[in-house]
């Protein structure tokens, strides 16, 4: 066995040189040993969050990005009637929550899901037991954006198919916006 001849080391976790005590030794002292494995524990979650994010599916992005596009429409609406019925939002419904509605539906024209245009705040009883209301909806549409604007949203049919990158940019875009309309309300 090798004797131990200390050499004079860089600390690992602030910028000190030190000579070791023991041949393991990458720190100076107990509080930069506690400095390193806090760094350590913040690089490895930073790895962890990296991996989960990578293998993450199309259809998981698609509803994070449903998820954070919803809660912008929801924010963006909130003191806005109704955009079938003109009731105030949270009126009459269960907890007072309110959806956020899309007038040509994902299903239908998957292209507009992310629209702002396509989507506004919705009560709970014309979206869900009411089916949408797609006629009550276009009449409140156009007194908001516009004729032209609704037909053109009418006649838009192309296939739009996103990629995992498009969905992980709507989702970042959409966090953005809602915090910021946070903020601003705040």
């Amino acid at each position: 066995m090798k004797p131990f001849n200390p050499k004079p080391r860089q600390c690992k976790a602030c910028p000190q040189s030190f000579v070791p005590v023991r041949p393991m030794q990458t720190v100076c002292s107990p509080r930069c040993a506690m400095k390193k494995v806090r760094q350590d524990k913040v690089e490895e979650r930073a790895q962890v969050r990296t991996r989960k994010e990578s293998i993450k599916t199309l259809p998981v992005l698609k509803a994070e990005a449903q998820t954070a596009f919803n809660e912008f429409i929801r924010l963006r609406d909130a003191g806005k009637p109704c955009i079938c019925c003109g009731q105030p939002l949270g009126e009459g419904d269960i907890g007072g929550a309110y959806d956020c509605g899309h007038y040509r539906s994902v299903g239908s024209a998957p292209q507009h899901r992310y629209n702002e245009l396509n989507a506004h705040a919705q009560r709970k009883q014309c979206n869900r037991w009411g089916a949408g209301r797609a006629v009550d909806y276009r009449i409140g549409l156009i007194a908001r954006v516009g004729l032209e604007a609704v037909e053109a949203l009418e006649a838009d049919n192309a296939v739009k198919k996103f990629t995992a990158e498009e969905l992980r940019e709507i989702r970042a875009l959409y966090k953005a916006k809602v915090k910021e309309l946070k903020k601003e309300r705040a």
